[in-house]
């Protein structure tokens, strides 16, 4: 019991002399962290309402520059505290230096996807809404981090690319707008003027269409035995399947009512009997040539 007794006593005694020399320092740091934290939380939000009223930044540099913004103040917030507590502040960032040039071997890679990200955040080759082709990928762009780009598909799902790799590719950028291409079929027969006017009566009454710029609609293709009619206008990223399935049916309702002709494929087939070299006409069946 008494050496019991005796350790709780000297483990008391340092305590003690812990708190009464070092508890300054201990609850300094405290609260130089609490106030650094709480500081760090206030600046980035009103740097983030700032610049959300400057439209002329995307997003995804907005948020870039408020990480920033929080990294630094959190920083040196931690270096201040650090040093109240009387860490020696010089040394440990050298180590740190030396450490970083280890870490920074060994992680070449990630290294690599952040210059990437910085250089897409600062050059803008595409933002946060726009429609991409790039590495045979293609999506709209939904998420630009400092390593990664994210796509999303018209099938809703999601590609994630390394920008390391979006870096120095040849990139096709629609922007936030895609064309359509829609080919519907009249007959030689049909009053193309008419076809052509109900056509894009047609598409600019669907509300995705954009006016500007204006949908290109005319003759694309004459065919053996159709005039191709073509339509292509531009509408939003988001609305492009669904405005691509409408205007399909719309158009072909529109022909119908409207009484322009789209035939189906017909053939005159002529068998030759070999012995008599009487001719029949057959129509729907093969050319069958008889010697």
């Amino acid at each position: 019991m008494n050496h019991v007794s005796a350790g709780l006593t000297s483990l008391k005694t340092t305590l003690v002399e812990f708190a009464v020399r070092y508890g300054l320092q201990i609850l300094g740091a405290s609260v130089i962290v609490f106030v650094g934290l709480k500081a760090a939380g206030y600046l980035t939000r009103m740097l983030d309402a700032w610049l959300e009223k400057r439209t002329t930044i995307d997003v995804a540099l907005r948020t870039l520059l408020v990480r920033l913004l929080r990294l630094v103040v959190v920083g040196a917030t931690i270096v201040i505290a650090a040093e109240k507590i009387g860490v020696p502040v010089a040394s440990l960032i050298a180590g740190l230096g030396v450490a970083g040039v280890g870490i920074g071997l060994a992680m070449q890679g990630v290294l690599s996807n952040l210059i990437a990200g910085m250089t897409i955040f600062f050059l803008k080759p595409f933002k946060v809404g726009e429609y991409i082709d790039v590495l045979k990928e293609h999506g709209e762009v939904v998420d630009i981090t400092l390593f990664s780009t994210t796509l999303r598909h018209t099938d809703q799902s999601l590609i994630v690319i390394p920008n390391r790799q979006i870096s120095g590719e040849i990139l096709h950028n629609y922007g936030t707008k895609r064309q359509l291409d829609i080919e519907i079929g009249i007959a030689y027969a049909s009053d193309i003027g008419k076809a052509i006017d109900v056509a894009t009566e047609t598409v600019l009454a669907d509300p995705r269409v954009l006016r500007e710029p204006a949908p290109l609609i005319g003759i694309r293709k004459v065919g053996d035995a159709v005039l191709t009619i073509s339509a292509r206008p531009w509408v939003p990223v988001p609305d492009f399947e669904q405005a691509h399935l409408g205007l399909y049916r719309a158009l072909v309702e529109a022909f119908r009512e409207h009484g322009v002709d789209m035939p189906f494929p017909q053939r005159e087939i002529r068998v030759v009997h070999a012995e008599t070299g009487a001719t029949r006409a057959v129509l729907g069946a093969p050319v069958v040539k008889v010697n």
